[in-house]
């Protein structure tokens, strides 16, 4: 028997074996760490929309400002020209002053229609703040009970999931760069992260296809390493599974 190709097949089989309780351990996590990453997403967007919708608010009151001193600048005008209406000495003051009292009135009636305007904006954009910053505190609690939540499964399984990785390692110093450089890609492109199987009922651990009784013969000697035609996973005996679990 080659023992150096039996030592990285138990190098490779304890990685895998490492390797697939970490996933558990981040599988029983679920998605929360996704579902917090979305929310806190999701809340630096709405507080962003919060401070624009603020910063517009800001604006129209600043016009809504500008135009009411207009109206009243306007009034101001329109008022003096009436009253200096009443002391005329020929027509052609009173048709100036008519004519100044005009676009006063002019002036006056634009300013209140756009005062109108903008504070239907101002109201439309209150309101919509109001929502906004009302979904911002539910999306906040939704947040803190995720963290809280997600914050009680690592710790229970952070410092297992420590030595794990530290057993991965280990175990990875072991193995041979190119070996451990095809393990990876394998382990990366499996869906399930297995990348070392072992035979079961002559099929392949990983995607369950027949193993020839050949193949399954070179498998169990130990003397090369065997990947699965179907899948590329490598693939290992089952007496190695045993092995490994005593």
């Amino acid at each position: 028997m080659d023992h150096s190709v039996e030592i990285k097949l138990v190098s490779l089989f304890k990685l895998q074996q490492i390797e697939s309780e970490i996933d558990r351990l981040r599988t029983y996590r679920g998605e929360l760490p996704m579902e917090v990453r979305d929310l806190e997403d999701e809340l630096a967007g709405m507080e962003t929309r919060l401070e624009r919708q603020n910063e517009e608010l800001s604006q129209i009151k600043r016009l809504i400002a500008e135009k009411e001193a207009g109206l009243k600048e306007a009034q101001m005008h329109k008022g003096k020209y009436e009253e200096q209406l009443k002391g005329i000495r020929n027509s052609r003051e009173f048709d100036a002053l008519s004519k100044e009292i005009e676009i006063q009135s002019l002036e006056i009636q634009i300013a209140e229609k756009k005062i109108k305007e903008l504070s239907a904006q101002k109201e439309m954009r209150s309101t919509e703040i109001l929502t906004l910053t009302e979904q911002l505190g539910e999306r906040r609690n939704d947040l803190d009970k995720k963290r809280t939540e997600l914050d009680g499964i690592v710790a229970e399984t952070e410092e297992e999931e420590k030595q794990l990785i530290k057993e991965a390692e280990k175990a990875s110093k072991k193995i041979e760069a190119r070996l451990l450089g095809a393990y990876q890609r394998i382990r990366g492109n499996a869906r399930n992260g297995l990348a070392v199987v072992s035979v079961q009922r002559d099929a392949c651990g990983g995607c369950f296809n027949h193993i020839p009784p050949q193949l399954q013969m070179d498998i169990r000697l130990r003397k090369k390493i065997t990947v699965c035609e179907h899948c590329g996973r490598i693939l290992v005996d089952s007496d190695m599974e045993t092995m490994m679990a005593n």
